[in-house]
């Protein structure tokens, strides 16, 4: 999956709203605590499991003998669950953020960001209600995600907080790792946020391992920050994961390191930087420009 940038107004509409619940908890410095933030905006907290519906059936139920059934359809809740693998969700009836127990604890902080992040959207609650022609499957399109994705992002990391450590030193995957570890968020989404919020020329790819026999889905997220996207968007992230494989022979940690050369738009060939690091899990690698190669010529 391809990150993508948000309309400017979209943005900033999203980054106000951020902002406002930054500035009522009185600018608070990384880690964000989240459960602080369901108190300001009074919303519910709650697990469920695949395989134990408990919390699911009492939603719906609570739906459906409510004062004013807004959602048509409260079965919806449920099949929107089986069908799309619903990894977390939020019922606005219900005020209620709903995270899957079997998420990995990790995950589970972004899940229920996410979800914050569709709740302070307004525009998102009609989404959320679903009827005979908008249903709830509709809150995985890839707009709407993105607004929640955005709206995520800009609040586990503190908005300009961020971009002021991000600034404070080079884009190496060391500084990743820090960063992740002063905000208190995973690898993966400090790196998509890093990746995302630099000026510089960068990417950053979260695949399977490269020398790894090819599974069913190789490659998860490729994200490009504006100038790559605009000079490189052509790139395909498999001509990535293939040149990883000319360097990377570790099992776990940082994996290898090495150069790669990519052609921009105008067929001008770049040198880029990568360093992979593997989690047992997944890969990440962040690449960054490093110059436009020199061709030789004989006399």
């Amino acid at each position: 999956m391809h990150n993508s940038f948000l309309k400017e107004r979209t943005a900033q509409d999203i980054d106000k709203r951020v902002a406002k619940i930054l500035r009522d908890l009185g600018d608070p410095e990384p880690p964000l605590r989240l459960e602080i933030v369901r108190e300001q905006l009074r919303l519910d907290l709650a697990f469920y499991s695949a395989s134990d519906t408990g919390i699911l059936a009492e939603t719906i139920h609570r739906l459906k003998v409510g004062g004013k059934q807004i959602m048509l359809r409260p079965g919806l809740l449920l099949e929107a669950v089986k069908k799309w693998d619903l990894k977390a969700l939020w019922v606005p009836d219900r005020q209620r953020i709903l995270i899957d127990s079997e998420l990995p604890s990790a995950k589970q902080r972004w899940g229920e960001a996410h979800e914050i992040g569709h709740s302070i959207l307004p525009w998102h609650e009609v989404v959320m209600h679903g009827d005979q022609k908008r249903t709830l499957s509709l809150a995985c399109e890839q707009q709407v995600e993105n607004e929640a994705n955005y709206a995520a992002g800009r609040l586990l990391f503190l908005q300009e907080v961020f971009i002021e450590h991000l600034n404070s030193s080079d884009l190496t995957f060391d500084a990743v790792k820090q960063l992740s570890k002063t905000f208190g968020n995973t690898m993966t989404s400090t790196l998509w946020r890093a990746v995302e919020s630099c000026d510089a020329t960068v990417f950053g790819l979260v695949s399977q391992h490269p020398k790894h026999s090819l599974g069913v889905e190789p490659l998860r997220y490729f994200v490009r920050s504006r100038s790559f996207s605009e000079a490189f968007g052509h790139i395909a992230p498999m001509e990535i994961f293939s040149g990883l494989q000319a360097f990377c022979f570790g099992n776990r940690g940082p994996i290898g390191a090495g150069e790669m050369l990519l052609t921009d738009s105008n067929g001008g060939q770049h040198v880029f930087f990568a360093e992979a690091f593997f989690n047992t899990h997944e890969t990440l690698t962040l690449g960054v420009y490093r110059n436009a190669r020199v061709t030789a010529v004989a006399f």
